[in-house]
């Protein structure tokens, strides 16, 4: 029995190294353990030995077999990695990404930001950034809006304690620093860096200690706009935003101002739009920025002669944009990383 295991074997292990298709592998199967397999005969022939001589063929049979099986996957592991090779032809480049696998997508937000930039950058302006930890005077006081400013109420609100001051900072009695609540603090700082005539939006994130909700958020992010030039009149700034809006809502869209207060700008207006391509919004008139001519007391304090030099800015809500054009009617759905809402972005 012992030299009928071991031919069986023999013959296992020599025909290993010729096998190629699978069609010969399942030969070789049927040649050693198929029905008239030379390992099924040996199995059967021990039937007819003696109660004493079983256990020990046994062991033999099982030894054979657990050797055979290791042969038996090794070619069986060899034709398909052939299979697979002739699948995938040869000119398949294994450096390249698997196609099951996801790409990545810029977050709704993301591409409303580009998309006012664009908007903005046809028309001359120049994209313009600054510190998200802010002066007091650079928030506030540089914009016409002292310490006892009502306008302050609702904006006064995340400063730094002391302790994340340096020693240095503290003994010069620099003024408070705190988390900017608009992104105005950046026009102040491109007046003072820059000689007009300058075109700029200023993107960016802000902070304000407003309780959240489906349309208020404590982070956010704003775009604002500042020209500076001789001679500008409110008729650039509405042809400025009527471009805006245009480019954003349609050609269809209407705007209109209405006379509002804002302590850096004078005259001041909020702008409302109305457009047919805004669902179940469309018949109405809807807030979507705040806007005026820079106060002259603002470009006093950035350096710059009122009487020589005028401007206008105007800020608008990144995320109150966005809700419009996408027809999203909660701001939290912005922050908070569903896979669900993301993806119909994608």
């Amino acid at each position: 029995m012992q030299s009928q295991l071991d031919s069986a074997l023999k013959e296992a292990a020599d025909a290993a190294g010729q096998i190629r298709t699978r069609a010969e592998l399942e030969a070789l199967k049927a040649r050693l353990v198929g029905p008239n397999g030379s390992l099924t005969l040996v199995m059967r022939g021990m039937a007819t030995l003696s109660k004493e001589e079983r256990p020990a063929a046994g062991k033999m049979v099982n030894a054979a077999k657990a050797q055979l099986d290791e042969i038996l996957a090794t070619v069986s592991a060899r034709v398909e990695q052939a299979e697979l090779a002739a699948l995938l032809g040869p000119t398949i480049d294994p450096s390249l990404a698997s196609p099951d696998v996801a790409s990545g997508s810029l977050h709704p937000l993301t591409r409303t930001r580009e998309r006012i930039l664009a908007t903005f950058r046809k028309l001359g302006f120049v994209i313009a950034e600054g510190p998200e930890v802010e002066t007091e005077w650079h928030c506030f006081d540089a914009l016409n809006t002292p310490a006892d400013h009502p306008a302050r109420d609702m904006q006064d609100t995340f400063y730094l304690p002391k302790s994340f001051r340096s020693i240095d900072a503290l003994r010069k009695g620099d003024e408070d620093l705190l988390l900017r609540t608009h992104t105005s603090s950046v026009q102040v700082r491109t007046m003072l860096s820059r000689k007009p005539p300058l075109r700029i939006v200023a993107p960016g994130r802000c902070f304000r200690r407003d309780a959240v909700d489906a349309t208020h958020s404590a982070n956010f992010h704003q775009v604002e706009g500042l020209w500076v030039d001789r001679h500008v009149t409110l008729a650039d700034l509405r042809g400025v935003l009527d471009f805006f809006v245009k480019e954003t809502f349609g050609p269809e869209a209407e705007t209109r101002l209405r006379p509002s207060f804002f302590p850096f700008t004078e005259p001041s207006f909020e702008m409302d739009i109305r457009s047919p391509n805004l669902g179940r919004l469309s018949d109405r008139w809807l807030e979507v920025l705040g806007c005026g001519l820079v106060d002259p007391k603002v470009l006093e304090s950035c350096g710059l002669d009122a009487t020589e030099w005028s401007g206008l800015a105007f800020g608008l809500g990144l995320e109150r944009i966005a809700m419009l054009v996408h027809g999203i009617d909660d701001i939290r759905h912005f922050y908070a990383n569903d896979l669900r809402f993301l993806r119909q972005f994608a």
